[in-house]
C-alpha cells in the first residue's frame, strides 16, 4: 500500500462524485424549463444514492470480482472478503471500490439528459438500477476487469467506451422509445447554472481521468494536463464553428464544447500528449456540434440535452483516435466499439420494455405541461413572483 497513491485516489474519488453531485445536476438543471429543474436534481441525487447501494450489493463484484472472460461473478457481493487492509495494486481495495463506484454513479446519471421533462420517476429508478447491473457492470469487467476485450488489446483509459459510449447509446435508444416532448421546447431557463455545472464537471474530470492512473505519478499528471487542453481547445473550436455558422457564440454552447472535449479525451488520456490533445479537442468541438444538429434538427430525435451527440460521439471519437495515433490497434478499438455498441443497444431495449411493464415510462400530458417539479415532487424551484 502506497500512501501517496492512496491519498491521490481519495481526492480523485471525491472529485468524480463532485461531477454528478452537484456538477451534472446543475449542468442539466439549467438546461431545462424552470418548472422541471428540481426533477432533474431529484433524478441525479436519487440515482447517485441507488447506484451506490447496488454497487456494494453486486455491481462491484460483477465488474471486478473475478477473472472470467465475461463477468466477475458474485464472490465479492457486499464486499465479501474485503477489509481496510485488503490491497488492490498500491491502494486499499475498499478505496478502489469507492473510486469505481463514482463511475457507476455518473454513467447512468448521464442518461438523465435524454429523458428530462417527461419521464416517470419510478421508471427512472428501476431502469437505472437494471441498466447499471446488466449493462454497465459487465462492460466494465470486459475492459477494466480483465475480461475478453482487455485481452483483445482494447485501450480505454477512463471510459470512452465503458462510460460514454454505453451512456450515449442508451440515451439515444431511450429517447427514441420515449418519444419527443409534447410541450414547446424553450431555451435553457438558467444559463448561469449550466456554466457553473460545466465548470464543476471540468474540475471533477481531473479526478475522472487523472485518478484512472490509480497512482500519484507522471501518468496521472499527463492525464490531467491533456484533459484540460482538450477541453479548452474543444470549447474554442465549438464557439468558433458556431460563430462561423450563426454569427455569434453563446455561453451554453462554449461550455457544451468543453464537455465534448472532456468526453473525447477520456479514453486517450493515458496514451497521448499535449499536441494530440489539441487535435482531439479541436476536432471534437466541431464534430459533436454537427452531431447535435444531425440528431436534433435532421433526425428529429428528442435526446433532450444532447447526451449521445456530446458524450456518445465524443467517447467513440476519442476511442478511434487512439488507433489513429498508434496507441492501440484498429481491430481492438473498432471491435470493442462494435461489440459494446450492439450489447448496449439490445440490452437497453430489453430493459426498457421489461421495466415498462411495471412502471409507466411517461407522465401524462397535464403533468408534462405543468412541469414535473410540482406535479411529481410537490415543490417549486422558484417562487412564481420572482
Amino acid at each position: 500500500m502506497n500512501g501517496a497513491d492512496t491519498a491521490w485516489i481519495l481526492v480523485a474519488t471525491a472529485l468524480v462524485l463532485f461531477m454528478t453531485l452537484p456538477g451534472l445536476a446543475l449542468f442539466y438543471g439549467g438546461l431545462v424549463r424552470a418548472r422541471n429543474v428540481l426533477s432533474v436534481f431529484m433524478h441525479c441525487f436519487t440515482v447517485a444514492c441507488l447506484m451506490s447501494v447496488l454497487w456494494l450489493v453486486a455491481g462491484y463484484s460483477i465488474a471486478f470480482g473475478g477473472e472470467g472472460a465475461f463477468w466477475g461473478g458474485l464472490s465479492k457481493m457486499f464486499l465479501a472478503g474485503v477489509d481496510a487492509d485488503t490491497v488492490s495494486g498500491t491502494i486499499p481495495e475498499v478505496l478502489f471500490f469507492a473510486f469505481q463506484m463514482t463511475f457507476a454513479i455518473i454513467t447512468p446519471a448521464l442518461i438523465i439528459g435524454a429523458y428530462v421533462e417527461r419521464i416517470g420517476f419510478g421508471f427512472v429508478l428501476a431502469f437505472s438500477a437494471a441498466w447499471m447491473l446488466l449493462i454497465y457492470a459487465p462492460v466494465t469487467h470486459w475492459i477494466w476487469g480483465g475480461g475478453f476485450l482487455a485481452q483483445m488489446g482494447t485501450v480505454d483509459f477512463a471510459g470512452g467506451i465503458v462510460v460514454h459510449e454505453t451512456a450515449g447509446l442508451a440515451a439515444l435508444i431511450l429517447a427514441l422509445v420515449l418519444g419527443p416532448r409534447k410541450t414547446k421546447h424553450t431555451p435553457p431557463h438558467n444559463p448561469g447554472l449550466v456554466f457553473i455545472g460545466a465548470g464543476m464537471l471540468w474540475v471533477g474530470w481531473f479526478g475522472f481521468n487523472g485518478g484512472s492512473a490509480l497512482a500519484a505519478n507522471g501518468s496521472a499528471a499527463m492525464a490531467i494536463t491533456v484533459t484540460h487542453l482538450s477541453a479548452a481547445t474543444a470549447s474554442l473550436s465549438w464557439a468558433l464553428w458556431e460563430r462561423i455558422k450563426f454569427g455569434r457564440a453563446s455561453l451554453v454552447s462554449i461550455v457544451t464544447g468543453s464537455i465534448a472535449g472532456l468526453a473525447s479525451i477520456t479514453p486517450a488520456a493515458g496514451s497521448v500528449g499535449p499536441v494530440e490533445a489539441l487535435i482531439i479537442g479541436a476536432i471534437a468541438g466541431v464534430l459533436c456540434q454537427e452531431a447535435v444538429v444531425l440528431i436534433r434538427d435532421k433526425l428529429k430525435i428528442d435526446d433532450s440535452l444532447d447526451v449521445f451527440a456530446v458524450h456518445g460521439i465524443g467517447g467513440i471519437f476519442g476511442t478511434i483516435m487512439l488507433a489513429v495515433f498508434g496507441a492501440a490497434t484498429w481491430t481492438a478499438q473498432l471491435g470493442a466499439l462494435a461489440i459494446v455498441g450492439i450489447f448496449t443497444v439490445v440490452g437497453t431495449l430489453i430493459i426498457i420494455y421489461v421495466v415498462k411493464l411495471i412502471f409507466p415510462i411517461r407522465v401524462d400530458l397535464e403533468t408534462e405541461t405543468n412541469g414535473l417539479d410540482l406535479s411529481v415532487h410537490g415543490e417549486r424551484a422558484y417562487e412564481l413572483n420572482s
